[in-house]
């Protein structure tokens, strides 16, 4: 049953941000198009791997999902560092779009706790990675609001809460990998770890919302450098 309602929720919440994202941006109707394209062959692609079983390959998961949350990393912040046309489309996409966007760790926070509880995650993973986005999402609320109605004033805590969602992310890749069975790295959780991670729907969290989320981190970041930079001009 978690398993079903989990599938229902990761992929409602992937629709959304996807959905928020791209009709936001300043982009032309063919551009829009091309990037649902390029966003949508790269979900595919994510779920044709789980099917296959190569992130719950012992030999393989670290590696393969390290690709995938790394890769839309890379290319995005390769894109929007070479291309002005990129950088600016996303410094457009709205800030309380993009903390509010982050009030869905909620759910796949949530999910990892339960996980957790029905003795299919162990060690530090789950506690971590799960409450710490929990409260990612749930301070998200307050501040969306804040942000909304006055941006400047809210910086400093829109910076405190921004750091924190970053760090919570890269904390629980870190713990993942320290729990992945079969791991040369593998020092926590024992034979089950991070283990449900590894297929659907759960695989969807680290391959697909973890780098979604962390690129919402670097433009929010890239958004403060820029108001700060002109609030001292």
């Amino acid at each position: 049953m978690l398993d079903l309602i989990g599938t229902t929720v990761l992929t409602a919440a992937i629709a959304v941000n996807l959905n928020a994202t791209i009709t936001t941006m300043p982009l032309s109707t063919v551009q829009k198009l091309t990037t649902v394209a390029i966003a949508g062959l790269w979900i595919g692609l994510a779920i044709a791997l789980a099917t296959t079983g190569i992130y719950a390959s012992q030999a393989t998961p670290v590696p393969v999902v390290g690709v995938m949350v790394g890769l839309p990393l890379i290319v995005v912040g390769s894109a929007a560092l070479v291309s002005a046309r990129v950088r600016e489309a996303l410094l457009a996409l709205p800030v309380p779009l993009l903390v509010g966007l982050n009030t869905l760790r909620i759910f796949p926070g949530a999910f990892m706790v339960l996980l957790a509880l029905q003795g299919r995650l162990d060690g530090p993973f789950p506690q971590s990675a799960g409450w710490g986005d929990v409260i990612v999402g749930l301070t998200a609320i307050p501040l969306v609001a804040a942000v909304a109605r006055n941006f400047s004033e809210s910086r400093g805590a829109l910076m405190a809460w921004n750091i924190l969602g970053a760090l919570d992310l890269v904390t629980a890749i870190s713990l993942g990998v320290l729990s992945a069975p079969g791991s040369p790295l593998q020092i926590f959780g024992a034979a089950i770890g991070s283990n449900a991670m590894w297929s659907l729907p759960w695989s969807n969290i680290p391959t697909l919302l973890v780098p979604f989320y962390l690129i919402t981190h670097g433009v929010i970041f890239a958004r403060l450098a820029r108001a700060n930079r002109q609030a001292v001009v």
